[in-house]
């Protein structure tokens, strides 16, 4: 359809076109974001299951290592208390830095589904700039 065939369409045939092409807009939109909500849950579910993994593993490790830290401290003349509260108040710190960094990651902001939004936007200005364009040519003809 050129654009000549679209300024003979009568006033009930414009509005029905707009209803129709805002009706394929919501849908289009609407799988956007369901796409979008979906890879990031997957992405989340993932970062969680290494999170876990990584913490199980991790575990009896730094038993083995801290233990060996405060024997280390004992060792070279620390009372065995004062090696164990040194080594323990260290891996007490790291750890409450780590948690926060952590429940930083697992915000709910970041599930946000931007590029939708964003998309969204757009689409809002291009309807905005269409129904410009539309009354400057109305006000000319």
């Amino acid at each position: 359809m050129t654009y000549a065939d679209h300024t003979r369409r009568s006033v009930p045939e414009l509005i029905g076109s707009v209803f129709s092409q805002l009706t394929e807009l919501m849908r289009t939109e609407g799988m956007l974001a369901r796409t979008e909500m979906s890879e990031k849950m997957s992405h989340m579910g993932t970062g969680l299951g290494l999170l876990v993994s990584g913490a199980i593993l991790a575990m009896p490790a730094l038993v083995v290592l801290l233990e060996a830290a405060v024997a280390a401290l004992v060792e070279n003349g620390m009372a065995p208390y004062w090696a164990a509260l040194l080594v323990g108040g260290i891996c007490l710190l790291l750890g409450i830095i780590l948690l926060l960094v952590g429940a930083n990651w697992l915000r709910i902001g970041n599930l946000v589904p931007d590029k939708t939004l964003q998309q969204l936007q757009y689409d809002a200005n291009a309807a905005r700039n269409q129904v410009r364009t539309s009354d400057v040519e109305k006000r000319a003809a």
